[in-house]
């Protein structure tokens, strides 16, 4: 499995959660395809590390950082306007910025932060990124999202987990979003303006797991002995933002490169309605930025 190497010169690429794992393993090998990468992170210090690194390392200076709190919509909505008005265009967008969370916590707009981070940031900072991306035609939007959404399905009664919560509940549940997100916005673009396929990394060696509490750091390095190095996370990634053998693939669900088969509850049309309904309800975004169903879509879900 390896990820492809064409150049992607002249192309504009945005990476959310890259100042860290596998979001900065992807930036890093965008810029050194030639692209113009921008990074997304909450924490100033790190992102300016993050920025450095991927500069010095890919030999790219057309590499930037902006900060936002990608669980915050406000924020959101001013990365995507300073965005627009920055660049322009957009030729791949990456949504890779996700946490797990040991105590329930709410997001700015009173979500529950899980759910917030992991699918609404995804959901409203697309939508809003859409303009630009059309304005890149043809362009790709990657979604990271994960095994873990197995087994489980959406609670729309409780999508706050106000009831009950528990942390690897709440992250699978946002995993199995974020499928059904990329099957809903598959319905709603043209192929050949703009495709959107999701991924699973895999068990990736990173610090997700401690970072706000979810387990304590042992029983995280315990767990972490049999992932894998983040290089080998990045690589479908990177495939899906960068490769030729992926162009027209649309709506469909990535492992080590390759399509595979997502769970029978992540091909629930209904849920995936309804998770997009209410994700445009608690984003307040404005009526005309939301593309609706396409009446013939050759998206695989």
């Amino acid at each position: 499995m390896a990820a492809d190497g064409g150049s992607l010169g002249g192309k504009v690429c945005l990476v959310s959660g890259g100042s860290a794992g596998i979001g900065c393993v992807t930036a890093r090998a965008l810029a050194e395809r030639g692209a113009c990468v921008t990074i997304v992170g909450r924490d100033a210090v790190r992102g300016q590390l993050a920025l450095a690194a991927i500069r010095s390392e890919s030999g790219n200076d057309n590499v930037h950082f902006l900060q936002a709190d990608l669980s915050d919509h406000t924020a959101i909505r001013s990365l995507a306007a300073a965005f627009a008005d920055r660049h322009g265009r957009l030729d791949v967008l990456v949504n890779n910025a996700g946490a797990m969370f040991g105590k329930r916590q709410e997001s700015a707009q009173g979500c529950e932060m899980t759910f917030a981070l992991n699918h609404l940031g995804y959901f409203l900072l697309t939508l809003l990124l859409l303009p630009v991306l059309q304005a890149a035609a043809p362009a790709r939007v990657v979604v990271v999202a994960s095994e873990a959404h197995r087994g489980v399905t959406l609670d729309f009664d409780d999508l706050h987990a106000k009831h009950g919560y528990h942390g690897w509940k709440a992250y699978k549940r946002s995993k199995l979003a974020n499928i059904l997100f990329t099957h809903e916005l598959a319905r709603r673009l043209d192929w050949q303006q703009v495709t959107v396929n999701a991924l699973h990394p895999g068990f990736v060696a990173t610090d997700i797991g401690i970072r706000h509490g979810f387990l304590p750091g042992f029983l995280w390095w315990l767990a972490k002995r049999g992932a894998t190095d983040v290089e080998t996370g990045a690589l479908t990634s990177i495939h899906l933002a960068a490769s030729s053998e992926v162009e027209g693939m649309h709506g469909r669900y990535f492992i080590k490169c390759r399509p595979a088969n997502a769970s029978p509850a992540a091909h629930d049309r209904a849920a995936s309605l309804r998770l997009w309904e209410e994700s445009a309800r608690m984003t307040e975004i404005a009526a005309e930025l939301v593309p609706q169903p396409l009446p013939h879509s050759n998206a695989a879900s």
